[in-house]
Parts: structure tokens; C-alpha cells; sequence
């Protein structure tokens, strides 16, 4: 039984989830969008895929066009959601950018790399969750869910870099929620995830296939079963619940 086959219902919530023409992003729209909420599609630059995604929930949506490491995407965001909602209960921060680069090769992992990663990966998360806390004050249950990753657990990754700030984002989630209750923050960590970003890691797919106790790589459906979990578990904030198949145990 999946979690959107349970008796949880989210019926007049409304919720963000940026990232979300694709992947972990969309898989956690659809499943949010199914359970009742009405639900902001975002997307820095995939234009037509977001709309697309936006129109197949099942219902209320809205598709906005921004990029939370820009000056203004934020802003665009939250003010969007207000103009088509008027509210905000939940924000998935799922969002985020990574290029592979062998941890061995600090040439290769240059300032522009660098910088990026964290100017996607934890300023921008940062940004528009600081931006969004106003109007997840006014909801009866504010959920701020954020993808991580097990490179913030342990130390692999497709970079240092992005490691580094999967880390910095798991640190954050713990840290706004003992700081700012009622409001709970809580993170998947999840370990390789089959999406178009991953579509051409097959030697790494087949490394986890064999060492994984459960035998196969992630779903994007899989976490977004793990985001609704924490949303529907009331009494549960500052964890990083890790999604990996048991990788992070061998």
C-alpha cells in the first residue's frame, strides 16, 4: 500500500514544490495533488516541461517560472503562490544542481563549480525558505520538507561540493526546527534516484543494484512516499529520514 492510499487527506492545503518539471519533484506534485492540496509547480528554466506537469495533477495547480538562486526567484515564488492560492502550508524544497566532478580532482572542481552549487543547493533553499516563513506561520500544520541527499550523511556524492552542501542543508533542516516550531522542518535523504539526471549512470546504478539489501536504486515515487510520510506524521520535525535501500547500513 502506497502512502496515497492511506486516509490522509490535504484537502485545502496548498504547497510548493520547486524543482518540479521532473523527477523527485514531480513524482512529489502528483502525490501531494492526488492527496487534495493545490499544488505550485516550479521550474528554473524547463518552461514547457513544468506547465505539462501543472496541467496532469489531478487537482487545483499552478505552474511559476523561477530560479531560487536568482536575486528575485524567491520573491517570484512566494508571491505567486499567494496570488493564485493566498496561502502556503507546505514547501518541498526539492531544487537543486550538481555536476560530477571525482572527489579526487580539486582542479577540476573549480570556483564557478563551486559557487554554483552553493548558490542553488543551500542559498537559494535558504532564501526562499526564510521568504516562505510568514505565510507557513499562518497555516494549522507548516511543513517544510527538503531533498538532501545520503552525500550529506556520508562521504560520496558527485562532488565535494555537492556533498558539502547536502550536508549544510541537512544541518539547516535540524537547526530551523528546534529554532522554529510550530513550523516543522524535516529532510529525505535520499541515495541514487532514477531520473533523467541519473538516466546515464549505469556503472553506478548497477554498483547499487548489487550492494543495496534491497536490491534495486530509488524511485522518484519512493521519495515522494518518504515526503508525505513526514507530512502526514504531526509530532515528527528535525529529521533527515535517509531513503537509500539500506545503503548507508553495508
Amino acid at each position: 500500500m502506497s502512502v496515497s492510499d492511506r486516509s490522509f487527506d490535504l484537502t485545502g492545503k496548498v504547497a510548493l514544490v520547486t524543482g518540479s518539471s521532473s523527477g523527485i519533484g514531480e513524482a512529489t506534485a502528483q502525490r501531494l495533488s492526488a492527496l487534495g492540496a493545490k499544488v505550485v509547480v516550479n521550474s528554473a528554466s524547463s518552461v514547457e516541461a513544468g506547465r505539462s506537469v501543472a496541467d496532469a495533477l489531478p487537482g487545483e495547480s499552478a505552474y511559476i517560472q523561477a530560479d531560487i538562486a536568482s536575486e528575485d526567484g524567491p520573491t517570484t515564488l512566494i508571491e505567486g503562490t499567494i496570488e493564485r492560492f493566498g496561502g502556503l502550508d507546505i514547501l518541498v524544497n526539492n531544487a537543486g544542481w550538481t555536476t560530477v566532478v571525482a572527489h579526487e580532482d580539486l582542479d577540476g572542481l573549480t570556483d564557478d563549480i563551486f559557487d554554483k552549487t552553493f548558490d542553488v543547493n543551500v542559498n537559494g533553499t535558504w532564501k526562499l525558505t526564510k521568504a516562505a516563513m510568514p505565510l507557513l506561520r499562518e497555516s494549522s500544520d507548516p511543513n517544510v520538507v527538503t531533498i538532501t541527499s545520503i552525500a550529506g550523511v556520508r562521504p560520496v556524492g558527485s562532488s565535494i561540493a555537492y556533498a558539502m552542501s547536502k550536508a549544510a542543508l541537512n544541518h539547516m533542516t535540524v537547526l530551523l526546527a528546534r529554532a522554529h516550531g510550530p513550523v516543522r522542518f524535516n529532510a529525505v535523504a535520499p541515495g541514487l534516484v532514477d531520473t533523467p539526471w541519473t538516466a546515464d549512470w549505469d556503472e553506478i546504478r548497477r554498483s547499487v543494484q548489487r550492494r543495496s539489501p534491497l536490491g534495486r536504486t530509488a524511485s522518484p515515487e519512493d521519495c515522494a512516499d518518504a515526503v508525505v510520510s513526514l507530512i502526514s506524521a504531526r509530532y515528527v520535525t528535525g529529521q533527515v529520514l535517509v531513503v537509500d535501500g539500506g545503503m548507508t547500513i553495508v
